[in-house]
Parts: structure tokens; sequence; C-alpha cells
């Protein structure tokens, strides 16, 4: 029964893999180390050196990469409006927590259409510009030199958290291209047999969302494996999306009732541009471009949590002049630039409490039993090893993730070393409190204004497809298809992996409605496509456009149109194969309103 239990539950601890340890003793071997030279350097604030680099640690080297380019762009930013803030307000309470307050839900705001480390950098532009604004409130005319310490601070941390990845990290070029290579291959291999079931028996939605997932798992690493393989990637990103744009085109036609050579050749052409990434040639300009979709609706409503929070906790400083009322402030707008973008941020909210109490456990040891005994930065750091070490591989435990998050972060913070001396007792409590409550605070505020509700999110998703149907049939601008499938599916992955509180039968009833636009609207681009490629007889161009027009005012009335338009001579050429199969999916699968009871 130990022996389970220890590899169970506890398994992250006592047995961990040679990666996760050689992670955790590697990040918190970096984050002492620029603990130590913030302090030779006699910086005021040193503890926010090593919470740099507990940020911006990453597993891959690729994301560590991206995720520090984009820190350091949002703190540049972030600098420079706190110092603003300052000076535009400096004896208007009200106007300047206002102005704060509208920042950082415009960053918040911002930060939900983008993807990877991009909203990252809006989200440190947020909480960077706070924390140099309400420092700044005590002694304004300083305002810039706090702005250029805060700046040091992230720079050193990312510096020493690369240095020691680096060191790590022997021959990642050479490693990243047959990383992602296997990936590739492993996802095309699965998918190519998950479609030869599905030819012979329709596929279920966990199966169907379960695949979409791996492949969309593989796309959102591509970006960090160009990262790890530097000037040499060439256009390998663009290869490697359209390999997998090329597998979802499969699943789709799989889902239009296409035969299995019409599939087999989508599953071809995506490992076409898996040969060219093992073997890139000169001169290699292939293009391809994605992006994922945000509805502009969650991103108002993002921004409007986040400002209505940082409005509340200003509000609780100005009434109650309470003395650790700025740091609250600040504590609070850190933990919603750190939580406002996750899929389902309550969730991930309860989590971080749980780490951010155990850090202020860990942190009152420390402070009021082990630090009083330290002669020697040396010391203080051998102390901290034990502590971060853990940390790291619970960053390393799914489960974990975020109490670890908020544990890594802040137990430098809250244990304040410093050359000049360390925390009373009443400063480490005052301090601790304004943490934990601007922590639960901020959970608070994601559970009582605007929550995140699953299915409403899963209605907005399938509306949005549903709106851009008509435009693919009729508008001008259109996508390829291949982006067109990237982007639902992308949207597809994070509606049933932010869905968990729908149950299940609802929730793969809305995967298969928005799986059914997407093959529409795939079929719908592939006749625009074949419409403008000028390889069809005019006649034919003007009843597939009739049809189309028709299509969008009444699909059952426009399905009628296909039977006489698949008789005709010049349809029953094998070069027009994908263009009958588009026509035909279109005829089975009637276009209707999204409705409220989840059935798309």
């Amino acid at each position: 029964m130990e022996t389970g239990v220890i590899g169970g539950r506890w398994g992250w601890l006592f047995a961990p893999s040679r990666a996760d340890l050689g992670f955790a003793v590697r990040t918190a071997c970096a984050a002492i180390l620029s603990l130590l030279i913030a302090m030779w350097m006699e910086l005021g604030s040193p503890q926010w050196a090593p919470l740099t680099v507990w940020t911006v640690a990453t597993a891959s080297r690729g994301e560590s990469f991206s995720k520090a380019r984009w820190r350091l762009a949002g703190t540049v930013v972030g600098c420079g409006v706190g110092v603003a803030l300052i000076a535009a307000f400096p004896q208007e309470a009200g106007l300047f927590f206002v102005g704060l307050a509208l920042w950082v839900g415009l960053c918040c705001g911002l930060a939900t259409f983008f993807d990877g480390y991009r909203s990252y950098g809006f989200l440190v532009a947020s909480f960077t510009a706070a924390i140099v604004a309400t420092d700044g409130i005590v002694s304004p005319d300083d305002a810039f030199f706090i702005a250029m310490a805060r700046g040091t601070y992230i720079a050193l941390g990312i510096l020493c958290e690369a240095v020691l990845a680096m060191l790590f990290s022997p021959g990642l070029r050479e490693r990243a291209r047959g990383a992602l290579l296997a990936r590739l291959r492993g996802v095309s291999a699965s998918a190519r047999q998950h479609m030869e079931g599905w030819h012979r028996a329709a596929p279920g939605p966990a199966i169907e969302s379960a695949l979409l997932a791996d492949i969309m798992a593989a796309s959102g690493r591509i970006e960090f494996d160009v990262l790890e393989m530097g000037p040499s990637a060439g256009r390998v990103a663009d290869h490697a999306r359209a390999a997998l744009a090329d597998l979802l085109a499969a699943v789709a036609r799989v889902r239009a009732g296409a035969p299995w050579e019409s599939v087999r050749r989508a599953l071809d052409a995506g490992g076409l541009h898996i040969d060219a990434i093992a073997a890139p040639r000169a001169g290699d300009r292939f293009r391809f471009r994605t992006r994922s979709v945000r509805q502009a609706g969650q991103g108002l409503r993002n921004g409007a949590r986040v400002a209505a929070g940082v409005l509340a906790a200003s509000a609780v400083w100005y009434v109650t002049a309470w003395p650790s009322g700025i740091g609250f402030i600040a504590y609070v707008v850190l933990v919603y630039g750190l939580l406002a973008t996750r899929e389902v941020p309550v969730l991930a909210s309860a989590g971080f409490a749980r780490g951010a109490m155990w850090c202020a456990i860990v942190a009152a040891v420390y402070v009021l039993l082990m630090v009083p005994m330290v002669t020697a930065p040396e010391m203080l750091a051998f102390l901290l090893l034990v502590p971060m070490v853990i940390g790291g591989l619970a960053a390393r435990a799914p489960r974990l993730v975020n109490h670890a998050f908020s544990f890594n972060m802040f137990l430098p913070v809250l244990i304040g070393p410093s050359n000049a001396g360390r925390y009373d007792e009443s400063a480490f409590l005052n301090g601790t409190m304004a943490f934990l409550a601007a922590v639960f605070f901020a959970g608070a505020m994601f559970r009582l204004v605007l929550p995140f509700r699953p299915d409403d999110h899963l209605r907005r998703t399938i509306a949005w497809a549903e709106r851009r149907l008509p435009g693919l049939a009729t508008g001008r601008g259109v996508p390829s298809a291949r982006v067109w499938l990237m982007t639902n599916a992308d949207s597809m992955v994070r509606a049933v992996r932010t869905g968990r509180g729908v149950a299940q039968e609802r929730l793969f009833a809305y995967f298969a409605a928005h799986m059914a636009l997407t093959v529409q609207g795939m079929c719908v681009i592939e006749i625009r496509e074949a419409m403008a490629g000028g390889a069809l007889p005019v006649a034919v161009g003007r009843r597939l456009a009739a049809f189309l027009r028709a299509w969008t005012r009444d699909p059952a009335r426009a399905a009628a149109l296909v039977p006489g338009l698949l008789r005709r001579a010049d349809m029953q050429a094998p070069a027009r194969e994908d263009l009958a199969i588009a026509l035909r999916a279109l005829m089975r699968h009637e276009r209707r309103p999204v409705g409220r009871d989840g059935g798309g």
C-alpha cells in the first residue's frame, strides 16, 4: 500500500523522473543565483529577480525563449505606463486608480485575442505598470528609478534562467528538429489508423475530439520547437502547420462522406510537408499562416471583470486606509495578470489559492525561525534550495501546476531577503496578509463578476461558426480550407476542454454540431476555390454561384439543385471528384440556426 501511495499521489516528490528532477534543480539554482546577484548588486528588492526566474521557466527551452522575450517586451511597456500614471495623477488618487483599472482591463482584454505567450506580454504590461505605479505612490519623484529597478530585476531573472538552461541543454538545435518530426509522424500515424477504422464505422464524438486535441496540441508546440532550432529552422513552422491542417482536412473529408482515396490524398499531402521538414530544400518559399479565434465578447467580459476587480480593490484601500492596502492592490493586479486569460479562471484560482497558503506557511517558518540564524547570503541560498526544488517538482505534476505556480513565484517575495536586514514579524504578517487577501479577493471576483459559464461559451463558439458560413458562400475575402479547419479545430478543442461543468451528452452534442458546421464551411470553400480556379465551364460556374446564393437563404431548397449539377457531363470527370463530394455533403448536412438547447 505504501508503494502505491509513493508511486501515485506522492510519486512527483519521492519518485520523480530525471527530466522533472533536472527541471526542478536547474530552475531552483537559477532562482537562487539571480537572488545572490541581486543582493551582490545591492538592489533594493532582490526578491523580484527569482520571481522572474520561476515565471519564465518552463520544461521546454523554446517555451522559455518565447515567454522571456514577451515578458521583456511587456515589462518595457508596463514600466513606461506606470511612470506615466504617476506623472499624470500625482495628487489625484481617484483618477489614478481609474486610469490603472482601465489600463489593466485593456491589457487583459487584448490578451484574450492572442495565442501563446503573446497574450502573456499584455498581462506583464498590466501588472508591471501596477507594481511600478503603486510603488511610486509613496515617492512619486522616484517613479523613474523604480521602473528602472523593476526592469533590472526582470532582465536579471531572465538572464540567469537562460544561462542555466543552456548549460543543462547541450545540442538543443539538433534535438528540436528530431522531436518535432517524431511528434508530427506520431500524430499522422495515429490519425491514419483512426480514419481507416472510421471509414468502416462512424467515430464517436469522444474519439473524434481526442484526435483533434492531439493534432492541436502538436500545433501548439510548433512555435517553441522552431525557436529551439534557431536560424536554421527556415520554413519548418509553415510546413508543420500545413501538415496538421492536411490531417484536419482528412478528418473533415471522412465526415463529408468522401471515398477513402480522397481521404488518403489529404493524408499523403500532410506526409509531403513532414518530408520537407526532414529534408529541407534550398530556396523554400512555402508559406502557411493561421490564427485561433476569440470572440470579442469574451475579451470585453475579461477586461471588464479585471477592471471592476481593480477598482473594488482600490476602493477597499481608499475607504479603510489600510497601511498595507497599496501592496494589496499590487498583488490583486498581479494575480489577475497571472490568471485572467486561463481557460477557466475559477478552477485555476482555487489551486493558486492553495499554493499561496502553503507559500505563506513555509515563508513563516523561514522568516520566524531560519532567517534570523543566517549570517551570509550563501547560507540563505542553501536553505532556500530545498523548498524551491520541491516547488519545481510540484510544477511538473499536472494536478499541482497551479499550486506550484503561486508557491514558487511568491516564496522569495514573502521571505523578503535583503542586504539591509530582514523582515520583522509585524512586517511579514502585514505583507503576507495583503498577499493572501489579494489571492482570495481575486478568486471571489472571478466567481462573482461576469463568471465563466461553459455552456454559454459553447453556444457562442458555435454561433460564431454559424455566422461565418454565409460569408464563406458569398463574401469576397474567403480563407483557405486549411485555415478554416485549423481555426475551427482550435475552437472545438478549447470548448471541449473548458466544458467540464457541462453534461457529457450535451457537450458532445455541441461538438458534433460544430464539427458539422466546420465540414460545411470546408465544402463551401472548396466550391468557391473551384469556381475561382478558371477550370470550370462558364455555365457550371454560374450554376454553382446560384446554388451558393440559394444555400445561404434556404439550404433545403438549394439541395434540390445538387442532383442536376451532378448529372452534368462536365461534372463526371475525375478532376471534379472533390467538387462533387462537397456538393453531396452540403446536400446532406442541413444548415440550421443554433438553439439554446445545445443541439446546434
